[in-house]
């Protein structure tokens, strides 16, 4: 039994880094993702926001879900969210106040990111709370790493650096404007789900090679 949970733990964590990953496999909270990913460190501080913003939210939602109206529930989460996107505002805005003041806008946006919204409705509403956590902390986990290996891809590409450390001189300022989001963020995308389909049809054909000898042992 323990076990079992364990599993069921393991995979609500992973499930949205890998099969459910929010940018690559389901195209979700992609204004953000286009508009801040111009250097890694932007990426890696706007995910790292959502991740908070997203467990917290999650369990707390999950907390209250049994005492919450149905027919105002919606209005609740937003309420709930916007709490915790507050505090990260104001913190961000107190300790990190460059990163503050180049994600800007996109911050305040949090509430209505339709991640963070949707895990809201669709999972902590209607599971125990660890759960609920998890789902937040996984899901959050895999749209930061989407963030970060696009920014790091774009800044890479397009100003010769990571991180701040400078690697070269060739640069393709295309990958630092918008058509160059646009353009990296498909490569990825294909790039990802080019891999599931390999996997896919590698999982598909070992079923088939453990059908035939299945077969073969029963005649033998």
């Amino acid at each position: 039994m323990a076990d079992k949970e364990q599993s069921m733990a393991w995979y609500t964590f992973k499930k949205g880094i890998t099969t459910e990953n929010p940018t690559y496999v389901q195209a979700l909270g992609m204004c953000p993702t286009l508009a801040v990913t111009t250097a890694a460190i932007n990426g890696l501080g706007m995910g790292l926001a959502v991740v908070v913003v997203l467990s917290l939210s999650n369990l707390m939602v999950s907390l209250i879900r049994k005492s919450v109206p149905k027919d105002i529930r919606i209005p609740i989460f937003i309420v709930v969210i916007a709490t915790f996107v507050t505090m990260i505002d104001l913190l961000m805005h107190a300790y990190t106040y460059d990163l503050w003041k180049t994600l800007g806008i996109f911050i305040p946006l949090i509430v209505v990111n339709c991640i963070i919204l949707g895990r809201a409705e669709a999972f902590a509403s209607k599971n125990p709370p660890h759960y609920a956590f998890l789902d937040g902390l996984g899901m959050g986990t895999g749209f930061t790493l989407s963030l970060f290996l696009l920014g790091s891809v774009r800044e890479i590409a397009g100003n010769g650096s990571w991180l701040g450390i400078h690697l070269w001189n060739f640069k393709m300022f295309m990958f630092i404007l918008p058509p160059g989001a646009f353009i990296t963020l498909g490569l990825l995308a294909a790039f990802f789900n080019y891999i599931k389909i390999k996997r896919a049809e590698a999982e598909k054909k070992r079923q088939q090679e453990l059908k035939k000898q299945q077969a073969q042992a029963q005649k033998a």
